[in-house]
């Protein structure tokens, strides 16, 4: 009895359990270390000059709106509510699509984390009950002064960017509106997965939210966002980029793809000017406002430093092997010592 306890938690005889599989340790001598951090270097740089040349390509242009720099033409609107100030600026040259437009926002702080959990995925999953009562983590923005409920609850959806835009192309004297694509410019698991109409009753939103009431900081509800249902209330794909809060305090969020009609291949050279719905207020809490057009490449948008941390690597790889080659020359260290 005591040999079958012995041998009980025994592993058996087979190469895997015993550790008699074949192995193979390289011996890292100098003729392998040496030329493996050249080459690991030279392919580092090889990247790094792609990714740098490729992102010196890449157009974009930032225009700040925020109206407190003097002479700046929004300057009207810096402490008033609903205003419009118009932007003008000049193309050179070809400003290549597909062209995003991006708005940007400055000294904003969405990862605080009392401002980062305050909504209810519920509500935003569209389940009734949790429209009429929302969850605690949306307080104070969970029900109004009168006790209603508010929906979308939350300080997120309460401070929803409401600002808007229309950009115009003067052709021959003439303003020519430029067409501003909307669709899809969310996250597809946002649309499609994380957030949800309500049912509808009798088949409209209207009724659906009978007995909430719109964000305090909100001009409409948010039935009322869009007039497609399928970019209405909690599905608005404005709404949803919004939603998804940035992780540093200068972010900036699509607003808009410029890709259809005459300006499918790009904003050709001319004079622009960009008419915008000043109503969200930033001066506040020191923050500033801006609008941005960029274009992107096979990496992405325009992003120096990636180029530059490749190449640093890939030149700190060399400079070692460099070192490493005048050590071994010079000491003559054998090759089992290294």
């Amino acid at each position: 009895m005591k040999k079958e306890g012995e041998n009980a938690n025994k592993p058996d005889n087979t190469a895997f359990t015993q550790q008699r599989l074949p192995a193979w340790q390289p011996i890292l001598s100098a003729g392998i270390v040496i030329p493996g951090f050249v080459v690991i270097g030279l392919v580092f740089i090889a990247i790094g000059v792609a990714l740098f040349l490729t992102s010196k390509n890449i157009q974009v242009l930032e225009m700040d709106y925020t109206g407190t720099d003097t002479g700046s033409p929004c300057s009207k609107c810096t402490y008033n509510v609903s205003c419009k100030c118009l932007l003008t600026f000049q193309l050179d040259k070809l400003f290549e699509g597909p062209v995003f437009f991006y708005y940007g926002l400055s000294n904003y702080y969405q990862n605080y984390r009392k401002y980062g959990v305050s909504r209810d995925d519920y509500q935003l999953f569209g389940y009734i009950s949790n429209l009429k009562n929302p969850g605690n983590d949306c307080s104070p923005f969970q029900y109004d002064p009168t006790g209603q409920p508010i929906a979308p609850c939350g300080a997120i959806a309460n401070s929803f960017f409401n600002d808007s835009f229309r950009l115009f192309h003067n052709v021959d004297g003439v303003d020519m509106e430029v067409p501003l694509d909307g669709k899809g410019i969310s996250w597809w698991s946002d649309y499609n997965v994380k957030f949800r109409n309500p049912e509808l009753t009798n088949g409209t939103l209207k009724d659906t939210f009978k007995g909430t009431v719109k964000p305090l900081n909100w001009v409409k509800p948010a039935y009322e966002l869009d007039s497609n249902v399928n970019n209405n209330a909690f599905l608005n794909q404005d709404f949803l980029v919004w939603m998804r809060t940035a992780a540093l305090p200068n972010f900036r969020k699509l607003y808009r793809r410029i890709t259809e009609g005459n300006y499918s291949s790009g904003l050709p050279a001319g004079n622009y000017s960009l008419e915008i719905s000043y109503n969200y207020p930033v001066a506040i809490f020191q923050g500033q406002k801006k609008v941005v057009f960029s274009n992107v490449s096979w990496m992405g948008g325009k992003n120096e430093f990636l180029g530059i941390a490749y190449l640093v690597i890939g030149s700190l790889c060399i400079v070692m092997s460099v070192v490493m080659l005048i050590v071994y020359a010079k000491f003559q260290v054998p090759d089992e010592d290294l």
